[in-house]
């Protein structure tokens, strides 16, 4: 208990955990309707987007969480449009959006005179460099997140599982997909401090997977995920400061042994 007791007293460790609470919760809600629409991949999508947003930034001095949630929301919406359109696939759009915004984030970077630790912060995440305006700037948009979440639930819901059935009950599907997918081009651009751009697609995705596993129905899944986000980024940011390891990365690893061992355990069970 002492040694956890050890890193409130250091600012930096305060302002880590406060932002990975907020990102630990918005991070799997998020993604259990990219699982339910099968649409996994977006996440890692704007992911690569959000880092042009991150060297952008950087590039003309602004503070790169802007220009990241600028960059993300306008790819967010084009990429819904052109799937809408039913003229190209899903996967498709997504193959292309990958590759062109780590190629274009490259570019950039070789403008600004190449790859800096600034920017590295950004694509593992990095616990050190979260100041008081990010907490306040990522604890304003979890909120609104989550209440816009809250709002349009029954919209989501209906809309990730079966997209015509509700379009044929009224519900404007064109505009809910709009409004989801700014919601997770948001999450992307906010998660990137602590957990990295290269990994956040992981925070929304694995701990989902892993509840899906232990539980039955969308809502318990919901609320099972968000309980083993917040016990692997509080365990990941404890063991990262102890182990000396980087933040995001050991995050991961903490939510990918929660997942190994849920699912051994549920394959003993079916023997």
């Amino acid at each position: 208990m002492h040694l956890v007791t050890d890193l409130f007293q250091y600012s930096f460790m305060v302002r880590a955990f406060s932002v990975g609470i907020i990102i630990a919760i918005i991070a799997p809600l998020m993604g259990s309707f990219l699982v339910v629409r099968r649409l996994s991949l977006i996440a890692d999508a704007l992911s690569h987007v959000a880092l042009t947003g991150v060297a952008i930034g950087l590039l003309l001095g602004i503070n790169p969480l802007i220009t990241t949630i600028c960059c993300t929301i306008i790819v967010a919406y084009i990429i819904e449009e052109i799937r809408s359109g039913e003229y190209i696939s899903a996967e498709s759009i997504l193959a292309m959006i990958l590759p062109g915004g780590l190629a274009l984030a490259l570019i950039l970077m070789s403008v600004a005179n190449g790859f800096n630790a600034n920017l590295f912060s950004y694509l593992f995440g990095s616990i050190t460099t979260v100041t008081q305006q990010d907490v306040w700037i990522i604890a304003a948009l979890g909120v609104g997140i989550v209440s816009v979440l809250l709002l349009f639930y029954r919209q989501f819901m209906y809309t990730s599982f079966d997209e015509e059935s509700a379009r044929a009950s009224g519900i404007p599907v064109r505009l809910v997909n709009h409004i989801f997918m700014t919601l997770i081009a948001l999450t992307v651009s906010l998660s990137m401090k602590v957990v990295g751009a290269l990994l956040i697609g992981a925070l929304m995705i694995i701990p989902v997977i892993t509840a899906m596993q232990i539980v039955k129905g969308f809502k318990v899944s919901i609320f099972t995920s968000v309980l083993l986000a917040l016990v692997c980024v509080l365990g990941g940011l404890i063991a990262s400061y102890y182990a000396n390891l980087p933040a995001g990365a050991t995050i991961v690893m903490v939510s990918i042994l929660f997942f190994i061992i849920t699912s051994l355990i549920r394959k003993a069970a079916y023997r």
